[in-house]
């Protein structure tokens, strides 16, 4: 019998870690966080790490691992994933996989495809592109000739669009139809929850998490960051929360203005990771109004065990 993996998605502050604690603490589970910015340090209050009592509950990966230099991906997540799943089996307890990067979720399910070659000449030509022009620009140009793998994305997600731009440039043919021909076989059976709020109970709570992001120290924490000697370009801090922060630093923002800006691009960010995860018809919605139904919704999970 394939061994159960929980998989528990949902929007940007919907409860997928309170309710992955809940779980886990029920069957004695650990939980991989697949969450794109979780997994560098000194970034805690923008993306919204664990609290320190949630940590010391529950063993989590993938939670400060990396510096904000350093390179990870839905790649490097796919391979390290599935080697924590397979050390938490063997501790005799059960892996809960929790978080909202789509594309990470997907990787770890689904496999993500590497083999197609990398073209050095052609990226560094992108690259220069970038420079002179802007994410925009390689965006629109990933739009003309792979329009379905550009509505999966953000410009600022310029990594991505190099990559699939190279790909078409290399075999003419869009990732997205290597990605559905590739195949992976796991000894594993991979049981998707997705949490469900009415969008604007969730638009409401994300407002106000970010004002208490603000009232934690975000700006702090920014300034920190780039006192370490991390360049503001990098990609982990080009991210909801961060760049509207650098901006206000470098005085191109009033402080007023930022935040009207992370409130808005937060709202956007779970608008779009909602629509990423519905076109998965194999998780399994659960309706939540309320903090208070975490735990009818970890029981609805539980009951799977």
């Amino acid at each position: 019998m394939e061994r159960k993996v929980v998989v528990i998605v949902g929007p940007t502050f919907s409860g997928k870690t309170e309710t992955g604690i809940l779980v886990a603490e029920k069957i004695g589970g650990e939980i991989i966080s697949a969450d794109s910015r979780q997994v560098y340090k000194h970034l805690t209050i923008g993306t919204a790490k664990p609290a320190i009592e949630e940590l010391n509950k529950v063993k989590h990966y993938f939670i400060d691992e990396l510096e904000p230099d350093q390179e990870f991906n839905a790649s490097k997540f796919e391979l390290g994933a599935l080697a924590k799943i397979e050390e938490i089996f063997l501790k005799g307890k059960i892996p809960i996989v929790a978080g909202g990067s789509g594309l990470y979720v997907k990787a770890l399910i689904d496999g993500i495809m590497n083999t197609v070659e990398t073209d050095l000449d052609y990226r560094e030509k992108l690259y220069s592109e970038r420079e002179k022009f802007g994410d925009e620009y390689l965006y629109n140009e990933l739009m003309k000739v792979d329009p379905k793998s550009a509505q999966n994305m953000l410009p600022q997600n310029w990594k991505r669009v190099v990559r699939c731009l190279e790909v078409f440039h290399l075999t003419g043919k869009p990732i997205w139809e290597w990605q559905e021909n590739f195949k992976r076989d796991v000894d594993l059976e991979f049981l998707q929850f997705g949490l469900d709020w009415p969008r604007e109970i969730l638009y409401k709570n994300i407002d106000g998490r970010v004002d208490k992001m603000l009232d934690a120290g975000l700006i702090d924490e920014v300034k920190n960051v780039l006192s370490m000697g991390f360049s503001k370009e990098l990609y982990s801090l080009n991210t909801v929360g961060y760049k509207e922060i650098i901006s206000f630093l470098n005085g191109e923002l009033t402080l007023e203005h930022a935040i009207e800006l992370i409130k808005r691009n937060t709202r956007r960010y779970a608008k779009k990771q909602l629509t990423w995860f519905r076109k998965d018809k194999r998780i399994q919605w659960i309706g939540i109004n309320s903090k208070n139904d975490f735990q009818s919704a970890a029981e609805r999970i539980l009951a799977h065990f």
